[in-house]
Protein backbone atom coordinates (compact mmCIF):
# COMPACT_ATOMS: atom_id res chain seq x y z
CA UNK A 1 0.00 0.00 0.00
CA UNK A 2 1.02 3.65 -0.40
CA UNK A 3 1.29 5.34 2.98
CA UNK A 4 3.55 7.31 5.32
CA UNK A 5 5.55 5.76 8.13
CA UNK A 6 3.73 4.93 11.39
CA UNK A 7 3.53 7.56 14.14
CA UNK A 8 2.60 7.00 17.79
CA UNK A 9 -0.01 9.30 19.31
CA UNK A 10 -0.09 11.01 22.69
CA UNK A 11 -3.79 11.96 22.47
CA UNK A 12 -4.84 8.31 22.76
CA UNK A 13 -2.94 5.03 22.98
CA UNK A 14 -2.72 4.32 19.29
CA UNK A 15 -0.53 4.32 16.19
CA UNK A 16 -1.46 5.95 12.91
CA UNK A 17 -0.44 6.89 9.39
CA UNK A 18 -1.63 8.74 6.29
CA UNK A 19 -2.71 6.64 3.35
CA UNK A 20 -4.20 6.98 -0.10
CA UNK A 21 -7.93 6.17 0.09
CA UNK A 22 -10.61 5.35 -2.44
CA UNK A 23 -11.43 8.14 -4.87
CA UNK A 24 -7.89 9.53 -4.80
CA UNK A 25 -8.31 11.18 -1.40
CA UNK A 26 -5.68 11.43 1.30
CA UNK A 27 -6.79 9.79 4.53
CA UNK A 28 -5.83 8.98 8.08
CA UNK A 29 -5.91 5.55 9.67
CA UNK A 30 -5.69 5.27 13.47
CA UNK A 31 -5.25 1.91 15.20
CA UNK A 32 -5.81 1.67 18.94
CA UNK A 33 -3.96 -0.95 20.93
CA UNK A 34 -7.14 -2.02 22.75
CA UNK A 35 -9.56 -2.58 19.86
CA UNK A 36 -9.55 -4.28 16.47
CA UNK A 37 -11.58 -1.62 14.65
CA UNK A 38 -9.50 1.21 13.13
CA UNK A 39 -10.59 4.84 13.05
CA UNK A 40 -10.61 6.35 9.57
CA UNK A 41 -10.91 9.90 8.27
CA UNK A 42 -10.46 11.62 4.94
CA UNK A 43 -8.70 14.97 4.73
CA UNK A 44 -11.08 17.61 3.41
CA UNK A 45 -9.34 19.29 0.48
CA UNK A 46 -11.16 22.59 1.02
CA UNK A 47 -10.87 23.00 4.79
CA UNK A 48 -7.76 20.91 5.35
CA UNK A 49 -9.52 19.31 8.32
CA UNK A 50 -10.04 15.59 8.97
CA UNK A 51 -13.52 14.21 8.24
CA UNK A 52 -14.03 10.98 10.24
CA UNK A 53 -15.97 8.24 8.45
CA UNK A 54 -19.59 7.67 9.48
CA UNK A 55 -18.74 4.36 11.19
CA UNK A 56 -15.83 5.76 13.21
CA UNK A 57 -16.63 6.01 16.92
CA UNK A 58 -15.56 9.51 18.00
CA UNK A 59 -15.46 8.38 21.64
CA UNK A 60 -12.70 5.94 20.77
CA UNK A 61 -11.17 8.11 18.03
CA UNK A 62 -11.70 11.78 18.99
CA UNK A 63 -11.20 14.53 16.44
CA UNK A 64 -8.15 15.70 18.41
CA UNK A 65 -6.46 12.38 17.64
CA UNK A 66 -6.98 12.82 13.90
CA UNK A 67 -5.62 16.36 14.12
CA UNK A 68 -2.57 15.06 15.97
CA UNK A 69 -1.96 12.55 13.17
CA UNK A 70 -2.16 15.36 10.62
CA UNK A 71 0.39 17.37 12.59
CA UNK A 72 2.75 14.44 13.11
CA UNK A 73 2.60 13.31 9.47
CA UNK A 74 2.60 16.78 7.92
CA UNK A 75 5.04 16.78 5.02
CA UNK A 76 5.92 13.11 5.36
CA UNK A 77 6.44 11.55 1.92
CA UNK A 78 4.42 8.58 0.74
CA UNK A 79 6.13 5.35 -0.15
CA UNK A 80 5.11 1.78 -0.82
CA UNK A 81 4.86 0.03 2.55
CA UNK A 82 3.38 -3.20 3.84
CA UNK A 83 -0.08 -3.51 5.34
CA UNK A 84 -0.31 -2.82 9.06
CA UNK A 85 -2.22 -4.88 11.63
CA UNK A 86 -2.30 -4.33 15.38
CA UNK A 87 -3.99 -6.79 17.75
CA UNK A 88 -5.57 -8.70 14.87
CA UNK A 89 -7.32 -5.61 13.55
CA UNK A 90 -9.49 -5.91 10.46
CA UNK A 91 -8.26 -4.76 7.07
CA UNK A 92 -9.05 -1.15 6.22
CA UNK A 93 -12.06 -1.47 3.91
CA UNK A 94 -11.71 2.09 2.61
CA UNK A 95 -8.16 1.67 1.34
CA UNK A 96 -7.99 1.47 -2.42
CA UNK A 97 -6.07 -0.95 -4.53
CA UNK A 98 -3.37 1.29 -5.90
CA UNK A 99 -3.17 1.60 -9.66
CA UNK A 100 -0.11 0.46 -11.58
CA UNK A 101 0.67 4.13 -12.37
CA UNK A 102 0.54 5.12 -8.68
CA UNK A 103 2.82 2.26 -7.64
CA UNK A 104 5.18 2.98 -10.53
CA UNK A 105 5.30 6.65 -9.51
CA UNK A 106 5.98 6.11 -5.81
CA UNK A 107 8.61 3.47 -6.72
CA UNK A 108 10.22 5.62 -9.41
CA UNK A 109 13.77 6.93 -9.20
CA UNK A 110 12.43 10.43 -9.95
CA UNK A 111 9.99 10.46 -7.01
CA UNK A 112 12.64 8.94 -4.73
CA UNK A 113 15.17 11.55 -5.87
CA UNK A 114 12.92 14.54 -5.16
CA UNK A 115 11.98 13.10 -1.75
CA UNK A 116 15.64 12.45 -0.89
CA UNK A 117 16.82 15.84 -2.13
CA UNK A 118 14.19 17.92 -0.34
CA UNK A 119 13.52 15.96 2.87
CA UNK A 120 14.72 17.62 6.08
CA UNK A 121 16.17 15.94 9.17
CA UNK A 122 12.67 15.40 10.61
CA UNK A 123 11.80 13.26 7.61
CA UNK A 124 9.49 15.94 6.19
CA UNK A 125 9.45 17.23 2.65
CA UNK A 126 10.48 20.89 2.65
CA UNK A 127 8.09 22.59 0.27
CA UNK A 128 9.77 25.94 0.91
CA UNK A 129 13.09 24.49 -0.27
CA UNK A 130 11.47 22.83 -3.30
CA UNK A 131 9.82 26.06 -4.39
CA UNK A 132 12.91 28.19 -3.71
CA UNK A 133 15.07 25.87 -5.82
CA UNK A 134 12.56 25.59 -8.65
CA UNK A 135 11.87 29.35 -8.70
CA UNK A 136 15.61 30.05 -8.90
CA UNK A 137 15.85 27.73 -11.89
CA UNK A 138 12.79 29.30 -13.58
CA UNK A 139 14.28 32.80 -13.28
CA UNK A 140 17.61 31.70 -14.77
CA UNK A 141 16.22 29.56 -17.62
CA UNK A 142 16.32 30.99 -21.14
CA UNK A 143 13.65 28.51 -22.20
CA UNK A 144 11.33 29.80 -19.47
CA UNK A 145 12.06 33.37 -20.55
CA UNK A 146 11.10 32.45 -24.12
CA UNK A 147 7.93 30.66 -22.91
CA UNK A 148 6.93 33.76 -20.94
CA UNK A 149 7.55 35.97 -23.98
CA UNK A 150 5.38 33.64 -26.07
CA UNK A 151 2.51 33.82 -23.53
CA UNK A 152 2.70 30.16 -22.48
CA UNK A 153 0.32 29.04 -19.73
CA UNK A 154 1.31 28.78 -16.07
CA UNK A 155 0.76 25.02 -16.21
CA UNK A 156 2.97 24.57 -19.28
CA UNK A 157 5.78 26.63 -17.78
CA UNK A 158 5.56 24.87 -14.41
CA UNK A 159 5.51 21.43 -16.09
CA UNK A 160 8.64 22.37 -18.04
CA UNK A 161 10.44 23.61 -14.90
CA UNK A 162 9.51 20.49 -12.91
CA UNK A 163 10.45 18.14 -15.76
CA UNK A 164 13.85 19.74 -16.34
CA UNK A 165 14.64 19.89 -12.62
CA UNK A 166 13.73 16.23 -12.19
CA UNK A 167 15.90 15.36 -15.19
CA UNK A 168 18.73 17.29 -13.56
CA UNK A 169 18.30 15.56 -10.20
CA UNK A 170 18.02 12.02 -11.58
CA UNK A 171 19.92 12.20 -14.86
CA UNK A 172 16.87 10.72 -16.63
CA UNK A 173 16.31 12.66 -19.87
CA UNK A 174 13.36 10.55 -21.00
CA UNK A 175 10.71 11.78 -18.55
CA UNK A 176 7.30 12.35 -20.13
CA UNK A 177 4.84 15.10 -19.18
CA UNK A 178 2.49 12.40 -17.88
CA UNK A 179 5.18 10.99 -15.58
CA UNK A 180 5.98 14.48 -14.32
CA UNK A 181 2.31 15.20 -13.63
CA UNK A 182 1.90 11.96 -11.66
CA UNK A 183 4.89 12.89 -9.48
CA UNK A 184 3.37 16.33 -8.82
CA UNK A 185 0.04 14.71 -7.91
CA UNK A 186 1.78 12.35 -5.49
CA UNK A 187 3.59 15.28 -3.85
CA UNK A 188 0.28 17.16 -3.64
CA UNK A 189 -1.19 14.25 -1.67
CA UNK A 190 1.37 14.96 1.06
CA UNK A 191 1.30 18.74 0.96
CA UNK A 192 -1.39 20.62 2.93
CA UNK A 193 -1.57 22.94 -0.07
CA UNK A 194 -0.62 22.84 -3.72
CA UNK A 195 3.01 21.73 -3.58
CA UNK A 196 4.10 24.27 -6.20
CA UNK A 197 1.89 27.17 -5.04
CA UNK A 198 4.83 29.57 -4.65
CA UNK A 199 6.30 28.50 -8.00
CA UNK A 200 2.92 29.02 -9.70
CA UNK A 201 2.61 32.47 -8.09
CA UNK A 202 6.10 33.43 -9.28
CA UNK A 203 5.33 32.28 -12.83
CA UNK A 204 2.14 34.39 -12.80
CA UNK A 205 4.25 37.41 -11.78
CA UNK A 206 6.68 36.72 -14.63
CA UNK A 207 3.80 36.54 -17.11
CA UNK A 208 2.21 39.71 -15.72
CA UNK A 209 5.51 41.61 -16.08
CA UNK A 210 6.37 40.38 -19.56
Amino acid sequence: MIRTIMVELSTIEAAAYRQKLRGGHSGIVIMRYDTDQPGIATINRKSGEPDPSHNTDLKLFPLEAFKEVMELTSGMPYSRRGKVKLSGEKEDASAQEETADELATVDSAEYEAIVKTYTNRKGELSYDLINKDFIQFAKSSKTVTDMVANHASVDDIRDHVVKVKLESITGNRDLTVAQTQRIVEMLDEVSPRNVFKELNDEIRKMLANR
